[in-house]
This record gives structure tokens, C-alpha cells and sequence, in this order.
């Protein structure tokens, strides 16, 4: 199982995730994209589904319309682990260039 990130390399790591934010009251951290479409949208969470298997981590997320949120933690560790970092840097690689915000 993988161990929950102390206080101080949670914050380290955040200051290196300018897209992410700390869900308020959780140990969780979040991001909003919003794309030109429906099709962007769903083209977007395909990706990440496909890198999310084979990390063997999976998002907690929604899509409305051209709207997707993303909220990553580490169930079974009780909060925010090395994992969820990992998978929000392959995130914010993935969408370079394709979200409109």
C-alpha cells in the first residue's frame, strides 16, 4: 500500500501543481478542465482512464458537458500519496494544449 505524503511533501509537491488545488476538508487535491466540446471532453477522459489502469489508480472525477473534475486520493492510504502526484503530472501532460482553461 502506498504511504500518505508527510505535511511537508505534500506542500513541495503541490507548489509543483499550479493547476491543483486541496479539496477543502479532505486530504484530496482537484483540478477543473473545460475543453471546446463534449468530444474534447470525453476524448480527454479516455486518455486518463487508459494511464489510470495501468497505474492501477483511478480518479475520482465528472463530466458535464465540455466540464470535467478531477479530485485525486489515495483511498486506502487516507489521503494523498505519491501515486495521486504521479497521476496528476501525467494529467496536466496529457491536457498541455488541449484544454481551453
Amino acid at each position: 500500500m502506498a504511504e500518505r505524503l508527510s505535511a511537508d511533501a505534500r506542500n513541495h509537491e503541490l507548489a509543483n501543481l499550479p493547476h491543483w488545488t486541496v479539496v477543502e476538508g479532505r486530504e484530496a487535491i482537484h483540478r477543473r478542465l473545460v475543453f471546446a466540446d463534449f468530444t474534447a471532453a470525453f476524448a480527454f477522459m479516455t486518455k486518463v482512464a487508459l494511464m489510470a489502469e495501468k497505474m492501477d489508480h483511478h480518479p475520482d472525477w465528472s463530466n458535464v458537458y465540455r466540464t470535467v473534475d478531477i479530485t485525486l486520493t489515495t483511498h486506502d492510504a487516507g489521503g494523498l500519496t505519491e501515486l495521486d502526484v504521479k497521476l496528476a503530472r501525467k494529467i496536466d501532460k496529457a491536457a498541455a494544449g488541449t484544454a481551453a482553461a
